[in-house]
């Protein structure tokens, strides 16, 4: 007997969203996070922290990506780099992560994934976002209360950037290049950069662009960007898709 029930048919699950690409240009500076899982810790000793720095170097070179600024904290590492093709910096970070997670998880005698999912990036725009996008990265530790100074903190590029110590690692960007003819005055000019606080604004501007994957920039760069890719980069920006179903 038909109880009315069998020609029900069971809900259709929609299917899963696809990944978002990423906003990526070849020779455009970008803003990148990578947290660990859980936001747990990624780096236990200062072992690991040489071990990534090195491997940082390594893979930045035969990937064609200039790195600008770092900083690796306890649960997450930032970076600001460019990349000469626009896979450069998907390459960097696909070989970089897996090579840290094999060393950490034979080390420490553990399984299993380390980091949170994919990095979170944006494109930073020249003008005064990239060199925001410096500050931001290099002062971390203080917002953290880690430290007084970004000096005061060992794994990230402010002593490179700020006092001149020599690196393998770094390649300053055009921008800081313009801060003085010298490498002296170049450094004096980043450290007064840093006698004032980041713009509250400009925090939040790189952290919602960077979460969200969009450009960082003017609206008149976010405009240029998208008509390069055909796609939105911003949040909220005009164009998105109408809902079409009422019609």
């Amino acid at each position: 007997m038909d109880s009315g029930f069998n020609h029900i048919q069971a809900p259709q699950l929609p299917a899963a969203m696809p990944r978002r690409p990423r906003v990526m240009l070849p020779n455009v500076p970008v803003h990148l996070i990578q947290r660990g899982n859980n936001r747990d810790a990624c780096f236990f000793a200062d072992e690991d922290y040489r071990c990534y720095l090195d491997w940082l170097h390594e893979y930045a070179e035969s990937e064609g990506c200039c790195i600008h600024a770092y900083v690796l904290m306890t649960n997450h590492v930032h970076l600001l780099l460019t990349g000469h093709d626009t896979g450069s910096i998907g390459q960097l970070m696909k070989r970089l992560g897996q090579r840290y997670v094999q060393y950490i998880n034979r080390t420490y005698r553990r399984s299993g994934t380390l980091w949170e999912g994919r990095y979170r990036s944006c494109l930073a725009q020249d003008e005064h976002y990239v060199l925001g996008c410096y500050r931001y990265i290099e002062l971390n530790p203080v917002r953290a209360a880690m430290v007084e100074h970004p000096a005061d903190y060992r794994w990230s590029s402010y002593r490179i950037n700020g006092q001149g110590e020599s690196s393998r690692l770094i390649t300053p960007h055009k921008l800081y290049q313009q801060l003085g003819e010298t490498a002296e005055t170049r450094t004096a000019a980043y450290r007064e950069l840093f006698r004032y606080q980041l713009d509250p604004g400009l925090i939040d501007e790189i952290r919602k662009a960077t979460n969200g994957n969009y450009v960082l920039g003017t609206e008149r760069f976010e405009t240029h960007v998208a008509e390069m890719l055909g796609r939105r980069v911003s949040r909220g920006s005009p164009g998105r898709p109408r809902n079409t179903a009422n019609e």
